[in-house]
């Protein structure tokens, strides 16, 4: 697989130190809109997507964003060009660069980079804002919102709610942000049920309804009775749905946009980006002057992801109960319930990232080589590059 397909940005090119100088540990949810005086001064954004808008998934994630802007910034115009193939993109950011005249434009997937930064030497007068990628010019900037916190929250109710001990995953890709998901969500699977396993199925796709069923489906057969899931799409979601109509109860979670309205009775919860408080930052630092090229790793501290299955109800009701009577012990809360963990674990990563870390250790591999040591904390550089299974998935990272 060649990397220049993917989305995913390897962080750790420029360092450890770099993020911590960078707005990862920052708030994101402090920035004062751009005033709305000055009608004359207008910023033009172009926006480069990987998918269709109507993905359901990481494009639409995206563009919901742009839309809530356009509404609040009455200077804002954007212009969209959506399913552009990664290796591609070059005369697309071209002609909203001589055409369009666009101030600002935003690539929205790992795969543009190296057409990015080719694009910002050539037109050094134009800004630009890369999706999850490490390089930088004076007039390029990166950006990231990443979930692997919030798989982790999903993974503790899906240990606590399955019966078989078996939990699924569809994966789209084996590269480093789906393995840390996966890691992270199994994590949680193992602190509520010590002995249940993550089975890991890939796709290779991003966006591809068949094959994310045809996998659900593969793994329901297997015995699982809780899904998660990386692509693009609702399928999974849907299969858990058609599974519960027909008697069995399948818990799903949704990913990166509200899936439940696919999933009304399957769905528990999910992973939610909200890519509007980065989008806000640059656009109104460029309105203001301030623009500079930094690098953006944002998570809950920085209000950039959510949990649920839609936007404000981060748990599906009709399993409340059931969380709430399933207890577990912990180090430092005690013994409380999984409904109670998940939002005490919730507050904390709103504070900082460093306030709960699902990486620490003791935690070992599938080979059971001790990747951390008890007490012992990833750094963002780690989690970046990770390309092994923690030691309750089935399944290879590769």
């Amino acid at each position: 697989m060649k990397v220049t397909k993917y989305r995913l940005g390897v962080f750790a090119a420029i360092g450890l130190a770099a993020l911590i100088g960078s707005p990862l540990f920052a708030s994101g949810g402090s920035e004062k809109a751009a005033p709305a005086a000055a009608a004359a001064k207008k910023i033009k954004a172009g926006f480069v997507y990987v998918g269709p808008v109507g993905d359901l998934g990481f494009t639409n994630a995206h563009d919901v964003a742009r839309q809530a802007l356009v509404k609040e910034f009455p200077w804002l115009e954007t212009k969209i060009i959506e399913s552009v193939p990664e290796g591609k993109a070059s005369p697309v950011i071209a002609q909203l660069v001589q055409d369009e005249k666009m101030d600002i434009i935003f690539t929205a997937s790992f795969g543009y980079m190296d057409e990015t930064v080719d694009a910002a030497k050539k037109f050094p007068k134009t800004i630009f804002e890369h999706c999850s990628g490490f390089k930088r010019e004076n007039n390029l900037g990166v950006y990231f919102a990443d979930l692997y916190q919030m798989y982790y929250l999903n993974g503790l109710m899906a240990g606590a709610l399955t019966k078989t001990g078996k939990v699924g995953y569809v994966g789209a890709f084996p590269i480093p942000e789906v393995i840390r998901h996966i890691n992270a969500f199994a994590l949680g699977v193992k602190t509520a049920n010590p002995k249940a396993t993550v089975d890991v199925r890939w796709i290779s796709a991003w966006y591809d309804p068949a094959k994310a069923r045809e996998a659900a489906q593969a793994l329901i057969a297997s015995g699982i009775d809780a899904l998660a899931f990386t692509e693009d799409t609702a399928s999974v979601v849907e299969v858990g749905q058609e599974q519960w109509k027909a008697g069995k109860k399948i818990y799903t979670f949704g990913h990166y946009s509200p899936m439940a309205a696919q999933g009304p009775d399957s769905l528990v919860s999910g992973q939610l980006v909200n890519w509007t408080p980065i989008y806000r930052k640059i656009l109104t630092d460029l309105y203001n002057g301030t623009w500079k090229s930094e690098d953006y790793f944002w998570m809950a501290a920085e209000g950039a992801v959510d949990l649920g299955g839609k936007f404000g109800e981060p748990i599906n009701p009709k399993f409340i109960d059931e969380l709430k009577a399933y207890k577990v012990k912990t180090a430092d809360l005690g013994e409380l319930s999984v409904y109670d963990l998940v939002f005490k674990r919730f507050d904390q990563m709103k504070k900082s990232p460093m306030e709960f870390n699902p990486f620490t250790g003791p935690i070992k591999d599938q080979k059971g080589v001790e990747r951390y040591a008890p007490g012992a904390q990833s750094t963002i550089a780690d989690l970046v590059v990770m390309n092994y299974f923690v030691d309750n998935v089935i399944g290879k990272a590769e």
